[in-house]
């Protein structure tokens, strides 16, 4: 189900960021996703559900917020799964639905929340990818649809909410500031002093700064400006350990 409408011709991407609500994937991928798209890669987000258990914004707000933040990030597809707020879980037919965005797009890597998130959404949703993403490999599930099979993309989760050592960190440097810019743009969720709307722990005046504290954190552990930190949980096949193990990094952690 597609809920931004000027994004849905796109046939396939690289990269998908799966993540529960409007401004999730600003937060945690929006550097990773900015410096894919420098290189060359076709970048697309999917929003789980459309945001509105939020305290803050209305439905019809936070669409219009996640289209401004989409060009910011220079996303070649942003869609909504339609999923209801609060309420999503890893069952059969929520994983049809993912299974047939998956099967559309191809993309061949996914980007989601960590595993084990404190939020019910966040982590039911890390689950939900990983079990839909094998499942999208399967021809006999959902074969009534009529979509062929797609290879199993591998999953990426990132690092937020708990203490997980990263498998790897992206340098994000260049692409901070834009990250931050779309992060603002989704303004209903952030400080506003005018707002007579409940405050949350996101309308924090200093909140987006400690934001970008963490990315300086994280890239401090590679010896650069800013990273996005992840987690795989299969083993990585690298080609090259030379090439990957004489990168520029912090020899003092």
């Amino acid at each position: 189900m597609s809920f931004y409408g000027k994004f849905i011709f796109m046939n396939e991407v690289d990269v998908l960021a799966i993540f529960a609500h409007p401004d999730d994937v600003e937060l945690t991928v929006g550097g990773t996703l900015l410096k894919m798209k420098s290189l060359g890669y076709k970048t697309g987000a999917l929003d789980v559900t459309r945001g509105e258990m939020g305290t803050r914004g209305t439905v019809e707000e936070r669409a219009l917020e996640a289209d401004e933040a989409a060009k910011i990030l220079k996303l070649d597809v942003r869609e909504n799964l339609g999923l209801p707020d609060g309420h999503v879980f890893a069952t059969d037919d929520e994983r049809t639905k993912l299974v047939r965005v998956l099967r559309r797009l191809k993309p061949k890597i996914l980007l989601t929340h960590q595993l084990d998130d404190p939020h019910p959404d966040h982590n039911h949703i890390a689950f939900l990818v990983r079990e839909a993403a094998r499942l999208a490999s399967m021809q006999k599930y959902d074969g009534d649809f009529g979509q062929e099979r797609t290879v199993a993309p591998i999953v990426a989760h990132n690092i937020f909410s708990l203490r997980v050592t990263p498998s790897f960190i992206v340098d994000v440097s260049e692409f901070l500031e834009q990250k931050t810019e779309a992060i603002r743009a989704h303004k209903s969720q952030f400080y506003n002093p005018n707002s007579s709307e409940p405050e949350t722990r996101l309308t924090g005046k200093n909140f987006i700064a400690e934001l970008e504290n963490r990315s300086r954190y994280f890239g401090s552990l590679i010896n650069v400006a800013a990273g996005e930190p992840f987690f795989v949980r299969e083993a990585l096949n690298v080609a090259d350990p030379i090439e990957l193990l004489t990168r520029p990094m912090n020899l003092y952690s």
